[in-house]
Formats: structure tokens, sequence, C-alpha cells
């Protein structure tokens, strides 16, 4: 039985040293390749793989946002995420978007084919580094909305530009990115960006 596979990358070089070693194994076939979220996507809808490979950050969609795509329209589909950016935040996230798999660029191709075999049979894989980090980081204290708040804030936005991209007043907007700072230990908002981003939350 041969395993089908969607290779999902935006580093043009990196995607196709990955296909080229993976059609390398007998029981492994890349059936296509995106460089994009949306041309995953795309490309799944058309080929029904097994398997998708997919970088966690890609141009349109990321590959969380495209796992958990492939959850509702494309369910025998397992999504697998491999990341130079593996923060506690994008591990938890993956797994509520129903990857299956979730590993640092640094795996050798040999041991990502064992993985996809894996994956394949029904188990999941988490590198165990990651899973580690996740678990002493603890979970996110952010609301939904805070977590809004602070993403649209994180450009450096004045308080009246980022009211009028959430459609809230500006004295709700400061409410949300006080309450954020005080959950997060920060001085002010942009020390609570900056810890929402280290751990992968925003």
């Amino acid at each position: 039985m041969v395993i089908r596979i969607l290779l999902a990358d935006d580093e043009h070089l990196t995607r196709g040293a990955l296909a080229m070693l993976l059609d390398l194994e007998e029981d492994l076939h890349v059936v296509a390749e995106a460089s994009t979220g949306s041309e995953a996507v795309a490309k799944a809808r058309k080929h029904r793989p097994d398997i998708a490979v997919l970088d966690l950050q890609m141009p349109q969609k990321d590959g969380i946002a495209v796992a958990a795509w492939l959850r509702e329209a494309v369910p025998d589909c397992n999504p697998l995420i491999v990341t130079s950016h593996g923060l506690p935040g994008h591990l938890k996230r993956a797994l509520e978007a129903g990857v299956r798999g979730f590993v640092p660029k640094t795996v050798s191709a040999q041991d990502l084919a064992q993985i996809v075999r894996t994956v394949h049979a029904g188990s999941r894989y988490i590198d165990p580094l990651l899973a580690a980090d996740a678990i002493s980081v603890g979970n996110c204290p952010l609301s939904p909305r805070e977590a809004d708040i602070l993403t649209l804030a994180s450009d450096g936005a004045p308080i009246n530009e980022v009211a009028e991209r959430a459609a809230l007043s500006a004295g709700t907007v400061r409410n949300y990115l006080s309450s954020a700072a005080n959950k997060l230990g920060a001085e002010n908002r942009y020390g609570a960006i900056h810890i929402a981003r280290e751990r992968g939350w925003i």
C-alpha cells in the first residue's frame, strides 16, 4: 500500500528536496506540492492525499488553518506540521485543529518518513522536546478576545486604529490590553505582545 502525500512549504528548495527524499521510499509517494496555504487547500481537494505535510508558517493560510480545513473537507487526510517555530502555543492550537503530528524541521527525512507511517496508521506523533516545552509553559491565560486584540495591536498601531480594526470603542480596547498585560505579568501592551508571541499564543 502506497501512502499518498501532499507537501506544502513556501521554501521551494526545502520542499523539492523533501519531495525527492520521500519519493525514494517504496511505500510513500508525493502526489502534490504547494507553496501557500490556499494552494494546499486546492491541491488537497483535487488529489485527496492520505497525509498532508504542512509547514506551520505559509502565506495566505498557515499550516494550522489548512489542518482545520482538512478536518472538515478531507477527513481521511491526516495533517502533519513541520516547523522551525515550534512554540508551545502553536502546538496547542495545532492539536485543537486536528493535527496528528508536530515535528521540527530539523528532523531527518528518514525519521519523517517513519513519522508519516505512524500518523497514517492512526497514531499521533509529537516531538518530545516540543511537548515538554508546551507542558512547562502551561495553558494560555488570555481569553480569545484578548488574544485577538493583542494580535491587532502587534504592529504598534495606536489605540484608535486598533479599536477601528476590532470594531470596538477605544476604551474597550484599552481594557482588553490592560487585562492581557496583567494576566501575562507585563508592564504594558508591548511587553504583553512580546510574551504572547514568544510563547506562540498570538
